[in-house]
């Protein structure tokens, strides 16, 4: 039962993960198609970078206490990535550039969400798997 609860809140970890990264990319696009403009884009992506690479550091520890070593390592160059974004001070979207970075930005946040579905697909997959292991 522990085994279960385990991969539920890691469950739940990435999917709020994946809603963070998709609300950012939904930021980008409107930004994009001029529906928003940039200082209210850039507001609403950087309100909600530091919670995701919080998040994203929480769930690498998460799996590490649990002992899931597979997915911690899994987890791992996404962890790195972020700690390098905010050790150089990358990781905060610029109000005067947005619109020559959108495309960068837009291809980063897509890798993102190619990563933590990866993660989810697995976890999803051990989820079920201990959920008919308990029955």
């Amino acid at each position: 039962m522990g085994d279960l609860l385990d991969w539920i809140i890691s469950f739940l970890f990435l999917v709020t993960l994946l809603i963070i990264v998709i609300y950012q990319l939904t930021c980008l696009a409107d930004l994009e198609a001029d529906h928003i403009n940039p200082y209210d884009s850039s507001t609403k992506i950087n309100r909600v970078i530091l919670p995701e690479f919080g998040l994203q550091g929480l769930l690498c520890v998460y799996y590490v206490l649990t002992g899931h070593w597979f997915m911690a390592i899994l987890s791992l160059p996404h962890l790195f990535y972020n700690i390098r974004l905010y050790m150089k001070k990358e990781y905060l979207a610029d109000v005067t550039e947005m619109h020559n970075t959108n495309k960068g930005e837009q291809k980063k946040r897509l890798y993102k969400i190619g990563h933590i579905a990866l993660c989810t697909i697995i976890t999803s997959y051990w989820l079920i798997h201990s959920a008919l292991g308990d029955i």
